[in-house]
């Protein structure tokens, strides 16, 4: 989906350098240096305007956050979020995600949470389906044994594709739902619904797959 330009996000950005990061291959080994507090480390790959990042980090001040989104117009809303939260589990990186075995070494992150992704529904554009093998192993690569991956999306066609994927790769599959709005009570509590899902869980269900490396 194409984003408009928002002049203000740039210089917004620029102000906060608390906040944002443009070179996170210069930090690889050394993002606990951000944080105030040393813990657990979770990265969303594709964090748009923020709201799942900042709502995890204000749900679990335990575990510092880091989101990651190519476009800057909607990374300062996530930016200006933490800004207005006065977060200090919160890290974003202004780059492309699909390299993230270049800003961390291995066992620097615990987790990653995908939040409906760009399906890349063409078969010739499959390679960069973020569950594709090739950024499967890019995950596998910054992530301890038996870490988790947390995948949501309201697309059937890249649901279906990626548990096909991931068993693929030889993932453990610790959750699969078809409709998480109407799971146990429970699983509804503890989910921090994305901009997207916000708007768009009443038109059909939203999926959801946690699977181990």
């Amino acid at each position: 989906m194409r984003v408009r330009k928002k002049k203000w996000a740039v210089p917004y950005m620029e102000a906060h350098p608390e906040y944002l990061i443009t070179e996170p291959e210069k930090l690889i080994g050394k993002w606990e240096s951000r944080f105030k507090k040393s813990q657990p480390i979770h990265v969303e790959v594709g964090s748009g305007k923020g709201q799942f990042i900042i709502g995890m980090a204000k749900k679990h001040p335990e575990i510092n956050y880091i989101g990651i989104d190519l476009q800057d117009s909607v990374l300062a809303m996530a930016v200006q979020k933490a800004v207005e939260g006065e977060l200090d589990n919160v890290q974003l990186i202004l780059t492309d995600g699909a390299n993230v075995d270049t800003f961390f070494e291995k066992g620097e992150v615990s987790k990653v949470y995908l939040n409906f992704s760009d399906p890349w529904p063409k078969s010739r554009h499959e390679k960069r389906r973020l569950t594709y093998k090739t950024f499967l192993k890019s995950y596998e690569n910054i992530l301890p044994d038996n870490s988790e991956l947390e995948f949501k999306t309201d697309n059937r066609g890249l649901f279906e594709y990626s548990l096909v994927s991931l068993n693929n790769y030889g993932m453990k599959f610790e959750m699969v739902s078809l409709d998480l709005h109407h799971s146990d009570e429970e699983t509804i509590a503890e989910n921090v619904e994305t901009e997207y899902e916000e708007k768009f869980k009443q038109k059909g269900p939203i999926y959801k797959i946690v699977a181990k490396f």
